[in-house]
């Protein structure tokens, strides 16, 4: 199970789709031995990158299923967020009977004020149980939410079985601090902060108390670097950060940033195909000779990065 005091690097999952859209199983498997291959501390699937609202309910449940089969024990957390409590009650209670460590939620972007955005927390955790420990995803850029760190402790502080922040706001380097200011003064309780955001900031965030990543960036090898070196050697942590930064960039683009996301993800041999699920943008040839001359220098500025298969 994931708790308050997990750390590492946790990979943002894709859900692979073979060219004709259908759900691609066979390479739920590959993709899952794929970042075991690259050491990472677990597996968080079916979130925003996930594509998880093109997925019907059988489907996810069995992504749920085929990549905790695979992952020979690795924690695997699940996005769970729906627009609906019942929804996230099934997925919630299938993902942890299959073994999940841990489910990932967010609110809606209906929910506006303070009170609106601890109601509903209160509501999707009174529908997975106190028993499941679960993230609270702060990504206002992509879900609308806006939770001060104010509104983050009083969520956590009123449910023990919230156990980790998923930092993605942007600029939210002083959430980091002012969540750490709290607890070295008693004044919050232990909560892991793992770090998302597509990782354009995460050698910064380590150096404010972040714990790790929860990112889906196509290197999970300089993820894995970054976090490992941060306490250790800062400088040499990011210049690892400054080679890849290019290519973060790239894949951080509005609308095309999962298409490129998955494109590099299929060329390393992660996955079968870089398709997505329709509605989803494709690349264009030009977008993807960009990305050739982004890896071209990736793999002159930082070899120790396995080149693209």
């Amino acid at each position: 199970m994931i708790s308050a005091s997990t750390k590492g690097v946790f990979a943002i999952a894709p859900t692979p789709f073979d060219d004709e859209g259908a759900l691609d199983v066979p390479s739920l498997a590959r993709m899952t031995e794929w970042f075991l291959d690259r050491k990472v501390d677990g597996i968080t699937i079916l979130g925003i990158m996930g594509e998880a609202q093109k997925l019907r309910p059988e489907e996810s449940v069995t992504v749920v299923k085929e990549v905790i089969a695979a992952a020979r024990g690795l924690p695997i957390v699940v996005g769970v967020s729906a627009p609906g409590l019942a929804a996230m009650q099934d997925l919630a209670a299938k993902s942890m009977d299959l073994g999940a460590a841990g489910v990932m939620m967010t609110p809606p972007g209906s929910m506006r004020t303070d009170d609106q955005i601890t109601g509903w927390f209160s509501g999707a955790a009174g529908a997975i149980g106190p028993d499941t420990p679960w993230v609270l995803q702060d990504h206002p850029t992509a879900t609308g939410v806006v939770m001060s760190s104010s509104v983050i402790r009083r969520v956590v502080e009123q449910h023990e079985n919230c156990v980790m922040l998923k930092h993605e706001d942007w600029p939210g380097l002083e959430k980091i601090t002012a969540i750490r200011r709290w607890q070295s003064e008693g004044a919050m309780r232990p909560l892991s902060i793992l770090c998302g955001n597509g990782a354009l900031f995460l050698d910064m965030e380590m150096g404010r108390g972040a714990d790790g990543a929860m990112t889906g960036y196509a290197f999970p090898e300089m993820l894995r670097r970054v976090v490992d070196l941060s306490a250790t050697d800062p400088d040499a942590a990011a210049d690892i950060f400054d080679a890849h930064l290019p290519l973060l960039r790239y894949e951080h683009q509005p609308g095309i940033g999962l298409s490129v996301r998955k494109h590099i993800l299929a060329r390393r041999g992660a996955i079968a195909s870089a398709a997505l699920r329709k509605p989803g943008p494709a690349l264009s040839k030009e977008a993807k000779a960009e990305i050739d001359r982004l890896l071209a220098r990736l793999a002159v500025k930082d070899p120790a990065s396995l080149p693209p298969a």
